[in-house]
């Protein structure tokens, strides 16, 4: 079965640590990052899905980042 994640975080590097954190437990990317400012905050955001493969089944009460 294949899951989905959206990753966010503030332009900084802490971004691309967590997608490349991401990517290192068998995530892989999904379509384009994206790029917004956040008017609430003042910051630019950064997005990027990414898609893995588990096996089982789905279920809303699991833990996306622990699989």
């Amino acid at each position: 079965m294949k899951i989905y994640r959206l990753l966010t975080e503030d332009d900084t590097s802490a971004f691309c640590h967590k997608v490349s954190d991401a990517l290192s437990k068998g995530w892989e990317l999904y379509g384009d990052p994206t790029y917004a400012f956040d008017a609430s905050n003042g910051v630019m955001r950064c997005g990027q899905a990414v898609t893995k493969e588990i096996e089982g089944s789905y279920s809303p009460d699991m833990k996306l980042g622990a699989q």
